[in-house]
């Protein structure tokens, strides 16, 4: 996730997984140390993180949106502090954050 999504989330304490080190950890091992440090939720983009990990038993709460792109979750900022709210120890909820429009900008041959 973009670091500057936190800025988003005021209210709650967001630690990036750069900033701890822990940008290297693989899926499984990246939820083990959040979950040993305290941590109460990871937000991440990997959408295939519940077929790739057991996460029964987990008391991480787990928020996956549908795209990182810091445009579109600074827009849809709603969705994502609705979801951090919303979640309980455990959890696992997916947020679909529309995509952004595209623009098409006129060529030179349209006139």
């Amino acid at each position: 996730m973009p670091e500057r999504i936190g800025r988003e989330l005021a209210g709650h304490e967001v630690a990036h997984t750069f900033r701890l080190g822990w940008h290297d950890l693989t899926n499984g091992k990246l939820l083990d140390a959040a979950q040993e440090a305290g941590l109460e939720l990871l937000l991440t983009a990997d959408r295939n993180l519940r077929y790739q990990q057991n996460l029964a038993g987990r008391r991480l709460a787990i928020v996956v949106v549908s795209l990182n792109s810091l445009t579109a979750l600074v827009r849809h900022a709603d969705l994502l502090r609705s979801a951090v709210a919303a979640a309980e120890p455990g959890s696992y909820r997916e947020v679909e954050i529309p995509r952004p429009a595209l623009i098409r900008r006129p060529r030179a041959s349209d006139g």
